[in-house]
């Protein structure tokens, strides 16, 4: 049976169930949904489950043979199941995992303490956590004044998280809003926003702050030891082609500490059985719903008639229509490659192809026969220090000088290395006495000055020097390796769809958030084509795994539907 008879027949079992809004035909491969979803990432997964549970009939459309997008389990090799791409826990918003009762579905997440374990060259270490009496004894090997301050700065942020947190679950307010209605929905939703800025007092300037400053400048004012500076400012480049000192990355840090496990502010967790166990759940919950799923199944193009989407047609050329659209592709794949040429405003195309989606990440993937054993703390059994993220990185200027390597074109000398070990807390992922590695690395830009990732040899000379610095804090890891997968920036994208190999489907500074993501006057899901709609993490509020964008977006488009029933 070939791909498009299978596709054809699914279609046909499916078609059997009904629709809520619109007839079906069963003819010439072709179905009438009220929804289409194009790419099964969490984010969309999260807007066909919702729009499911509100009656519709949902087609979500996958070109891997997985679902996830980037939240993925994959067993590279046999027994070991990787976090391929996402690896770590804490953002994705607790609203939808009771929502749509995720915990029914298997979503269930191992809460790591401590959090963080920098080793240091000179055999000193710094652990951070969830407990202050632990955090202080541990920064006070380094600074007391800095043991002194630092819950202060888990305060500011935890005052921050509390201000931000409600904008992730809304559209940004439509400042170009036409017509009254919305007009005054606007003006609503600015005078609830700045109610809330008001509230803040004096942490307004501080927020405001942290938000547009380097993180560099952040941290120098609160901290003065290095070891805690540079743990810190990770979560500032995370992901981006920025450094401390790049204004805005105030912001990135923030980013990344708004969220929780178990209702622990800042803690970040291991999903059990891996990452791609979220996006199963969030599937389980969307097809319980009435949702269908079919992976394999690469979408060509938008079809868009009168200024309106319509359908989609796959690549083997099946036709499908759809009175609603909503991409989880980024936005430079939805406008620029997805759409007939035409369909859109010049000036949109020409924001939407300014996007800045540089990158900065290469992924290692590592299955190893035992745990590393760090000379800042020895020892191959399941410590403290195997159960956060490892940090190995000791001073911001080792941060700087790797982004300046970076900014010429060439992967870091030496690069900045988040590494975790999953299956310290979670044996399901390991076979017995076996573990899994995940290696976040960075800098390593998309377009290098000499040759491409391409190259033979290229990413193996890369991943050979992230593995010498490795050594360094845990002599014998090399010993202990039994296999790795390197994902450059351009596995990245070609895997799983990541323009530029871009983990937040483009870049997350302060003139591409909020109000201007994906462009301006376009920030609430909505696009220049009816019916269409943005619901990935190129749409606000951005990157990580939060889930937000599926949800908001799915909001949006249910409350058009009773304007389009009077059409």
């Amino acid at each position: 049976m070939s791909r498009h008879e299978e596709v054809h027949g699914m279609l046909q079992a499916d078609a059997k169930r009904g629709g809520s809004l619109v007839p079906m035909t069963t003819g010439a491969g072709r179905r009438f949904f009220d929804a289409i979803v194009i790419g099964a990432g969490h984010n969309g997964l999260v807007a066909a489950a919702y729009l499911a549970r509100a009656g519709l009939s949902v087609l979500v459309l996958e070109r891997r043979e997985i679902v996830g997008g980037a939240v993925v389990t994959e067993e590279i090799v046999p027994g070991f199941r990787f976090s391929r791409a996402a690896y770590v826990q804490s953002l994705f918003r607790p609203e939808i995992v009771r929502e749509l009762r995720l915990a029914d579905y298997g979503f269930s997440v191992i809460a790591r303490s401590p959090s963080s374990f920098t080793p240091l060259p000179d055999g000193r270490s710094l652990i951070l956590g969830p407990d202050p009496a632990m955090n202080y004894q541990e920064i006070k090997k380094f600074s007391a004044r800095d043991a002194e301050t630092f819950p202060g700065y888990e305060a500011m942020l935890e005052r921050a998280a509390r201000f931000i947190e409600p904008l992730l679950d809304m559209a940004p307010p439509d400042l170009a809003a036409k017509g009254w209605r919305h007009r005054l929905e606007t003006i609503r939703d600015l005078a609830r926003l700045g109610w809330r800025a008001i509230r803040l007092g004096r942490d307004l300037p501080v927020f405001l702050e942290l938000i547009t400053a380097p993180a560099s400048l952040i941290l120098e004012r609160w901290f003065e030891s290095e070891p805690l500076k540079s743990t810190l400012a990770t979560d500032a480049v995370i992901g981006a082609m920025a450094s401390p000192s790049t204004p805005g990355s105030g912001y990135v840090l923030f980013h990344h500490v708004m969220g929780q496990t178990d209702g622990v502010r800042g803690v970040w967790g291991y999903v059990r059985g891996g990452m791609g166990s979220l996006s199963e759940a969030i599937a389980a919950a969307a097809r319980a719903h009435g949702a269908t799923i079919l992976t394999g199944c690469p979408v060509a193009r938008i079809s868009v008639e009168g200024g309106q989407a319509t359908g989609v047609v796959l690549e083997d050329g099946t036709k499908i229509r759809a009175r609603l659209i909503l991409s989880n592709a980024d936005p430079k794949a939805t406008f620029l490659k997805l759409l007939p040429h035409g369909s859109l405003p010049d000036d949109f195309r020409h924001r939407i192809s300014t996007i800045d989606f540089s990158t900065s990440v290469t992924k290692i993937n590592v299955a190893l026969d035992r745990l590393p054993s760090f000379t800042a703390r020895p020892g191959h059994a399941v410590g403290p220090q195997h159960c956060g993220t490892i940090h190995l990185v000791s001073t911001m200027e080792e941060i700087e000088a790797a982004y300046r390597d970076a900014l010429a074109g060439q992967p870091s000398a030496r690069p900045v290395i988040e590494m975790t070990l999953p299956s310290a807390l979670d044996p399901t992922v390991a076979p017995p006495g076996k573990h899994v590695m995940s290696l976040f690395v960075q800098y390593t830009p998309y377009a290098l000055a000499r040759g491409t990732w391409d190259d033979p040899g290229i990413k193996d000379a890369f991943a050979d020097r992230v593995f010498q610095v490795i050594e360094e804090s845990a002599p014998g890891f090399t010993a202990s390796v039994l296999a790795r997968d390197v994902l450059s920036p351009i596995d990245l994208e070609r895997i799983f769809g990541l323009t530029g190999g871009n983990i937040f489907h483009g870049a997350m500074r302060l003139d591409q958030l909020f109000w201007f993501r994906p462009a301006p006057g376009w920030s609430r899901y909505r696009t220049p084509v009816e019916n269409l709609y943005l619901c990935g993490a190129g749409a606000h509020p951005g990157g990580g795994v939060l889930g937000a964008g599926g949800r908001n977006a799915a909001r949006a488009a249910l409350a058009d539907l009773p304007r389009r029933r009077n059409k």
